[in-house]
């Protein structure tokens, strides 16, 4: 988030706006900690039915969609980081290869090389395979118990949306949220499962020219 408000500061003239939006079903009691670290001057919403995840399936975070003035996507990626984030022991997550591109987008418009075609976004753009779709479904009917105080039921759907669509790691996030204390040694295991499998897609930026 400082990274990005930098950005912000940077291109807000432009007519440029940034719009974070956290997915969590337990809505501000669980994003107020990481919204208040900061002072944002961007508009920061909380979406906690995961509605635009949804609508973009999205599938990891942070995850960031380019919209132009006209409402058309540009581009889609996930592991959308301002800046490489340091972890110790000489180990980053993230990139500082994304900022650029954005920055680039901002003051080229249509002739940034970082923009996706109108076929580039039909081709590029996650499409759902069949279980995945019933998985979406059957991960929203989690959030709907969840909310109406049932979590038996929200983890019993929570579970087969994970079966079925085991590579929503949205998906697993929101789960392994709500259960103390196994978030981070669920989230290492499976980080760990994926051996040689990246943790990101590629951002497929193209080279410098």
């Amino acid at each position: 988030m400082p990274g990005w408000q930098e950005v912000y500061e940077e291109l807000k003239d432009q007519n440029f706006e940034i719009i974070t939006v956290a997915q969590d079903t337990l809505g501000e009691e669980a994003t107020a900690e990481w919204h208040n670290q900061t002072e944002l001057t961007y508009t920061t919403l909380i979406d906690p039915t995961h509605r635009v995840s949804s609508l973009y399936n999205l599938v990891n975070v942070p995850s960031a969609v380019w919209v132009d003035e006209d409402g058309r996507i540009r581009r889609i990626n996930e592991g959308t980081y301002s800046a490489a984030i340091p972890l110790g022991n000489n180990r980053f997550v993230g990139t500082d290869e994304y900022r650029p591109a954005v920055r680039d987008w901002v003051l080229n418009g249509e002739k940034s090389r970082y923009v996706w075609s109108r076929d580039q976004v039909a081709a590029k753009i996650r499409q759902r395979t069949p279980d995945e779709k019933i998985a979406e479904s059957t991960f929203k009917l989690a959030v709907y118990f969840f909310q109406q105080g049932n979590e038996i039921l929200a983890r019993t759907y929570w579970k087969q949306a994970q079966d079925l669509f085991p590579d929503s790691w949205n998906f697993h996030r929101q789960d392994w949220h709500l259960t103390e204390g196994l978030g981070g040694p669920k989230y290492m295991e499976k980080r760990r499962a994926l051996v040689d499998k990246p943790y990101y897609e590629s951002l497929d930026l193209p080279d410098e020219p």
